[in-house]
């Protein structure tokens, strides 16, 4: 739907990214495609974030040129042989919560890899886990760093480990219901070329589990 809020940005020049709606731009529109939900709206305990049912996402907007530089990107992980699926799964473009779309980590401290192939400018990363059903992944972690080892250049974008389960630090973002709306973690444009998500567990059972990453930014020096 195309509303003040909409025409007000289109006619300031600004591209804009909007979760659950329409990306407006004068030119080159970007737009996150959301997947259809898995389950209803869940009431939300005190240390749990997330928006009340019938509310808008807040607006996201990243420089222009910012697109998913982590489509089709190879991906590898702490469990090389997923119980379900294969790791490519995590950034072929698919992020429906239907059966065999997902894939399926062993149980305890695991993590997924996405090598961008270049260093790049980071504006946001979305993260879509399990939305079939309202469930809470434990230990969500998320870093940047420039090489494969994550050694050099590394930053912690996102940590809502409450107990140091990770063991990268108590973290002091709130944990969250999965949705088919994803998680947007913004982060600023910071550079890196690899970017490594880690989880232990959820609120269902003790499996990690990842249906899709998007990793919206620019490659470095543009």
């Amino acid at each position: 739907m195309f509303t003040r809020r909409t025409a007000a940005l289109a006619a300031a020049g600004l591209f804009a990214l909007v979760l659950g709606g329409m990306a407006v731009a004068e030119d080159a529109p970007l737009e996150i495609k959301i997947p259809k939900p898995g389950h209803g709206p869940k009431e939300l305990p005190p240390n749990l974030s997330g928006m009340p049912a019938g509310k808008p996402l807040p607006l996201f907007v990243p420089p222009k040129g910012c697109k998913n530089l982590a489509l089709n990107r190879p991906v590898t992980s702490s469990d090389p042989e997923p119980i379900i699926g294969k790791l490519e799964q995590v950034t072929d473009g698919d992020k429906e919560g239907i059966e065999m779309s997902w894939i399926e980590l062993g149980p305890g401290k695991q993590w997924v890899q996405i090598d961008l192939g270049q260093q790049a400018q980071i504006y946001a990363i979305v993260v879509w886990h399990h939305h079939v059903e309202p469930r809470v992944y434990k230990g969500v972690v998320v870093q940047m760093f420039d090489d494969s080892a994550a050694t050099t250049n590394m930053h912690i974008v996102f940590n809502n480990d409450q107990d140091n389960a990770i063991g990268l630090g108590v973290g002091d973002n709130l944990q969250y219901y999965e949705s088919h709306e994803g998680k947007l973690i913004e982060t600023k444009g910071v550079k890196g070329r690899y970017v490594r998500l880690w989880s232990k567990g959820n609120t269902v059972d003790d499996q990690n589990h990842y249906t899709e990453v998007e990793v919206w930014g620019l490659p470095a020096g543009k």
